[in-house]
């Protein structure tokens, strides 16, 4: 039986990066929830625009560009006055990184993607904590499980997905006084599109996809159901006691 965890919230649930498999199935899982949410994608595109939109207006896409913090600003604003809310706000944002040796990353490539990671959440993060206080919301941003075990070749996702972490536990930290809790979901290896993206980029093959499996306990790579399970159940009043903390998705492969 399906549960309806935030039908009875005011607002709506924003979520950022929702074009992207995982996004996507995050926001579809919080509108089978109850939820009305509000889309962001970074690529302005019509028919992407009008197939994230429902008769009803239960969800809203939007494009938004999270390097230009204005802009993040404006989105906040344009949200609230549509939904007349913020309850959560889900950060699920992050292009394809591509798996290369830390020694083999220029400087001003890791400065890039600290920008589009890291101060990217927190310029959608700001801008939102004011009606999340007043909702006592949450947020839950997805992050990475290769900052609990890390696998060779990944740190220029993992060292950004760090840093937002970092923010994270400092925002449920200081927000808690007002009601806000804030927390992590840290995926595994996926067959949504993980795998296989990683494949077609030549970053990974077939071999090192069998070592890879062969290294998490479960043996097998996850969803992204999965990660929208772990997102919905720590934005719902559930978890409501949790905050500042990571749930890594990951069939066992940090443990």
């Amino acid at each position: 039986m399906e549960t309806t965890d935030f039908a009875a919230r005011t607002g709506a649930a924003l979520v950022v990066g929702a074009s992207g498999g995982l996004g996507a199935a995050i926001a579809a899982l919080l509108l089978a929830r109850g939820a009305r949410v509000a889309a962001t994608h970074r690529r302005p595109d019509p028919a992407r625009l009008t197939a994230m939109r429902t008769p009803d207006g239960t969800l809203r896409s939007y494009q938004l560009e999270l390097t230009d913090a204005d802009a993040c600003a404006r989105l906040v604003d344009t949200v609230m006055a549509d939904f007349g809310g913020l309850h959560t706000l889900v950060y699920a944002a992050g292009p394809h990184v591509p798996m290369v040796h830390l020694s083999r990353v220029a400087p001003e490539e890791f400065c890039s993607q600290l920008l589009a990671d890291a101060a990217g959440f927190f310029n959608i993060a700001h801008p939102a904590l004011p009606p999340l206080r007043a909702a006592r919301g949450n947020i839950v941003a997805v992050t990475t499980a290769a900052t609990t075990r890390f696998p060779v070749r990944d740190g220029l996702s993992a060292g950004p997905k760090g840093a937002v972490e970092a923010l994270v536990r400092g925002l449920a930290a200081e927000e808690g006084r007002f009601g806000v809790r804030a927390n992590c979901v840290g995926p595994g290896m996926l067959t949504d599109g993980m795998a296989e993206t990683l494949i077609g980029s030549g970053d990974l093959d077939e071999r090192a996809l069998e070592v890879t499996r062969a290294n998490i306990p479960l043996r097998r790579f996850g969803s992204a159901a999965d990660i929208a399970e772990a997102v919905c159940f720590l934005a719902s009043d559930r978890a409501g006691f949790i905050s500042g903390q990571k749930l890594d998705v990951d069939g066992g492969y940090g443990a």
